[in-house]
């Protein structure tokens, strides 16, 4: 199926029925009064968030979504019927805006969450609701409101807790098809990624996170080049980003630091907030390196950077220095869940009484002093070697980027 990540719908609540003027006419019964009912109120359209469901091809042909006007109402006391509502299902991780003003109008981030789009208008009102002790034979009726209409825009962002970056070929759905059952495309051909993949990464029991494969970056994306740097929007909900450097370029001319470099800064042309996230180095390809020249090389790498930071050498097809990386991605990813904003203690918790002060008590830094999370303290150019028993050692210097 064709993965789609952006589009662009137009849709309308129906209107609300018009209400009945009407009165009650039966043999022997004089002045019978009014009985025009109200009319019935337009459908709405929602928004449901459904797990089953990756892309958003649906929309991408099927551009216009009407619900149906509300009935109007009758006589004999009989008020029209409602329009049915439609859902709408999209992918976990859709963000819903107005396309004309660019407001956020819901974001979809949990299985199952219903959000409305545009409501219906209400019926109008029968005669039989104007009736009154001075006036007993209302003529009055008023027509339905109309419902809401809105052309939105849907943009899908995958939700991750890591993220893989990197130029083509970097070896990233070699990894994740190593580390995940993941089942991406792989080639020794550029881009041979053309859309998001993700992957469930198993630590052990109950242990896990996810991982997001984006297609590769490369110099001048920011101006169209490649792919553009459109699918960055994916990793902007990570909590981590794998900066996967090739260790072994096919190219001799070709130089990683230079390439590590023009990705930090093709990152912070397209986002200051995701140049900020933690970035991890990771060097890939160290079986095509001869074990003897491997420390060197990434030490010198890690130098010429001036990159402070953990930094990890593996081989994800030879299946080298992989546990050591998911076990510290699982533990800062763990780390930070635990480090989430608290909600409001004063509004959106039912702790009544001192019971508020216990619980702000209970919270760290709740007296006004920041926290610093243990997982944002990264030591200093920490190297996971590729083999267990390999040391790679450490590297020190100025960031270059973030670490």
């Amino acid at each position: 199926m064709k993965f789609v990540d952006e589009a662009v719908i137009d849709v309308s609540a129906g209107n609300g029925g018009a209400g009945c003027a009407s009165f009650r006419r039966e043999k022997f019964i004089p002045f019978g009064g009014p009985n025009g009912g109200d009319g019935g109120r337009g459908g709405s359209v929602w928004a449901v968030a459904d797990q089953n469901i990756n892309t958003l091809i649906d929309y991408r042909y099927t551009r216009r979504h009407e619900a149906k006007n509300g009935e109007a109402g009758r006589g004999s006391d009989q008020f029209g019927a409602a329009g049915p509502e439609i859902e709408l299902r999209m992918p976990v991780g859709t963000i819903v805006s107005n396309d004309e003003t660019g407001e956020v109008m819901v974001e979809l981030l949990q299985h199952g969450q219903r959000s409305l789009l545009v409501k219906g208008g209400d019926g109008g009102f029968g005669n039989l609701h104007f009736k009154s002790s001075t006036n007993r034979s209302p003529r009055q009726k008023t027509p339905g409101w109309p419902g809401e209409a809105y052309k939105l825009r849907l943009e899908l962002r995958v939700l991750a807790d890591v993220g893989l970056l990197g130029m083509p070929n970097a070896g990233k759905s070699t990894l994740i098809a190593a580390i995940s059952n993941a089942r991406p495309k792989i080639a020794d051909y550029p881009f041979t990624t053309l859309h998001p993949n993700l992957g469930v990464v198993r630590v052990g029991p109950e242990r896990s996170f996810v991982v997001a494969d984006v297609p590769g970056l490369i110099e001048g994306a920011s101006e169209g080049a490649g792919l553009g740097h459109r699918f960055l929007r994916h990793l902007q909900r990570t909590r981590l980003l794998l900066h996967m450097v090739d260790a072994a370029p096919f190219d001799e001319g070709v130089d990683p630091v230079t390439q590590a470099r023009a990705i930090v800064a093709e990152l912070k042309k397209y986002d200051p907030a995701l140049h900020a996230k933690p970035r991890w180095l990771v060097f890939n390809k160290l079986d095509m390196v001869p074990e003897g020249e491997r420390e060197a090389r990434v030490k010198d790498y890690v130098r010429r950077l001036r990159y402070k930071g953990p930094v990890f050498a593996i081989s994800a097809l030879a299946r080298e220095g992989l546990q050591p990386l998911i076990e510290r991605v699982h533990q800062h990813v763990a780390e930070q869940q635990r480090t989430a904003p608290l909600p409001d203690l004063r509004f959106d918790s039912p702790v009544p009484g001192d019971a508020v002060d216990e619980a702000a008590a209970k919270v760290p830094g709740a007296s006004g002093a920041s926290v610093v999370p243990a997982a944002s303290v990264v030591p200093a150019a920490s190297v996971v070697p590729a083999a267990p028993d390999a040391a790679v050692g450490e590297a020190a210097g100025d960031v270059a980027g973030h670490g």
